[in-house]
């Protein structure tokens, strides 16, 4: 066996292991995971996601693209990249008279990108669509009976994609992922007693399973501007999915609470009902961006548009409507990379500066209830501002002189409530990525 397919067979083995870690992560704490499909992903990579998570206008060489498919017919046909990244967590949140605070780590996504043949690119991977991860809870009393609710949410959905892209001329290009979404969401409410000895904890849950297959098509157009500077334009459009699926409400009676020991049987089961058939749908996306680049600069700002309203959900899940569950979201991206020399000996002069900002509102809305005597509040959602910088460390390789980077990144999102008694949150994030770029198809005339 060659080096070659030594490296093959070790990143197959790293994606096996990877889905695995996916399909067991949360990453999320937010009570927002709630409704709808949980908190929508970034679905930008390292560098990108450093400039406010522009993609829809950019078209790098040594950089994995999914936000737009036709992005990877720019690889030329020696090169591998193979590009990894984490992050870590930190979350406030705050009802204006409660503050929690909490820490995630998460494997953010793993991807590959490599030639076909000339003008034909084509790239793998493996990211998270949406997270679900709550555990909050108030005390209340019935019949001098003092308890605990607390809600309880896990899952999300994650994307298994694979996508190509072809130069049909100079300047011109067209791609398309087709990705594998798959998830579990599982959503609780658990009574426990608390001035009871022995009674039993009830926990009524919901549950379901979503597989389906999701589409993504791109195309850019890049002007150029003289010999060293380009104007690109990128746009992409991902149709509406609807799925059907079973959704599983039971109600049920145990000795110990359900969550801190998951493997116990229940005492008495009241209620086991399956709900066949409930429509579950994802919206029309529309996404239109513009990046401008020469050899020192790269700035670029995209808009994103997705019709979530009057979307089809199961009612059942969050007692909502198809009138008032959904908005129609709206967000913007905007970033910039600045490098001193690309070219020169001196490590400094060849770090890559970032910087980017992005604002939009939730897709979902939330029912608001005054904790003071638990009357309706209204139905509202929340907009999101965020800024983020980062770093591109470049290394090359001694032996083919392809040059990779590591990239560090630093967030902080604010999510602003519209209506009173809302939760505000306020999130800070490090990213770490590893972009390799590797010489692997050039057959070399010695060992």
């Amino acid at each position: 066996m060659n080096i070659t397919d030594k490296r093959f067979l070790s990143l197959i083995a790293f994606l096996a292991i990877a889905i695995t870690t996916f399909a067991q992560q949360v990453g999320s704490n937010s009570p927002y995971g709630r409704y709808g499909y949980g908190l929508l992903s970034n679905q930008s990579f390292g560098a990108s996601e450093a400039m406010g998570g522009i993609s829809y206008g950019l078209r790098r060489s040594q950089q994995v693209n999914p936000g737009n498919p036709a992005s990877y017919s720019k690889l030329d046909s020696l090169t591998f990249i193979f590009d990894l990244g984490i992050s870590g967590h930190y979350a406030t949140f705050n009802d204006g008279i409660n503050k929690q605070n909490f820490y995630n780590g998460n494997l953010d996504y793993i991807a590959m990108q490599f030639p076909i043949i000339k003008k034909v690119g084509a790239s793998i991977g493996l990211l998270p669509f949406s997270k679900v991860g709550y555990n909050y809870g108030r005390a209340r009393s019935l019949s001098n009976i003092v308890y605990e609710e607390v809600f309880r949410g896990t899952g999300g959905l994650s994307q298994i994609y694979a996508g190509i892209a072809y130069e049909p001329f100079n300047h011109f290009s067209v791609g398309a992922n087709i990705s594998y979404l798959f998830g579990n969401f599982s959503y609780s409410n658990v009574s426990v007693p608390r001035t009871t000895t022995g009674a039993t904890i009830g926990e009524e849950k919901k549950s379901y399973s979503i597989r389906d297959l999701k589409y993504d098509f791109g195309a850019q157009f890049t002007l150029p501007v003289n010999k060293t500077s380009s104007l690109t334009v990128g746009a992409v459009y991902s149709p509406k999915i609807t799925s059907k699926t079973n959704v599983y409400a039971t109600q049920m009676m145990f000795l110990s609470d359900p969550y801190s020991n998951p493997y116990q049987n229940p005492s008495e089961i009241l209620r086991n009902d399956t709900l066949s058939n409930q429509q579950f749908q994802l919206p029309h996306t529309y996404g239109l961006g513009i990046t401008y680049s020469n050899t020192n600069l790269l700035v670029g700002v995209d808009g994103t548009f997705q019709q979530w309203n009057k979307l089809n959900y199961p009612d059942v899940l969050d007692g909502l409507t198809t009138q008032n569950r959904f908005n129609n979201t709206y967000k913007v991206n905007a970033g910039a990379e600045y490098v001193i020399d690309p070219y020169s000996r001196n490590f400094f002069n060849r770090i890559r500066f970032r910087v980017g900002i992005s604002y939009g509102n939730s897709y979902t809305n939330i029912s608001v209830y005054n904790p003071s005597n638990n009357t309706s509040a209204g139905i509202g959602g929340f907009k999101e501002y965020g800024v983020n910088i980062g770093l591109g460390l470049p290394f090359r390789d001694s032996l083919s002189g392809r040059l990779s980077l590591f990239n560090i990144g630093f967030g902080y999102t604010t999510q602003r409530p519209d209506l009173q008694y809302m939760i505000k949150q306020d999130m800070f994030k490090i990213s770490l990525n590893m972009n390799i770029n590797e010489f692997w198809f050039f057959k070399r005339q010695f060992n």
